[in-house]
């Protein structure tokens, strides 16, 4: 790990944790689990503080709703120790895409790259 890797960790959060998180985890962190992104929870000894360490860049919309409810002491089993019951029609989880470039673009919208024919619409010119 080279010395810019070390400062941009020390003074940037959203790749990842930052030094001081990294300290804090080792001295206080117990792990309690991880999710299908590779993102690992943790908690401290006496389960006052939860938290979770980003797999990639720190998105809170990239935390399931299983851990989310861990995380905010919704409940108190993590979702490893007893599981949530999913109904057969529940979409798997997906993070946020606003602002990507993967995100909804319906017909029309000024980002789709060939705009779709507006037909019932007329410019308003001045007489």
């Amino acid at each position: 790990m080279g010395i810019l890797t070390s400062v941009l960790r020390a003074v940037t959060w959203w790749n990842g944790q930052t030094l001081n998180t990294q300290l804090f985890t080792w001295r206080k962190g117990t792990k309690v689990g991880d999710d299908a992104q590779g993102n690992i929870y943790y908690r401290n000894a006496d389960d006052s503080k939860r938290w979770v360490i980003f797999n990639g860049e720190a998105e809170a919309s990239r935390v399931n709703p299983d851990w989310h409810g861990w995380l905010h002491h919704t409940w108190n089993e993590t979702p490893e120790d007893r599981p949530l019951v999913h109904k057969a029609w529940e979409k798997p989880h997906q993070e946020n895409l606003t602002g990507t470039p993967l995100a909804y673009a319906p017909a029309g919208s000024i980002r789709r790259e060939k705009p779709a024919d507006r037909g019932d619409y007329e410019a308003w010119s001045p007489e």
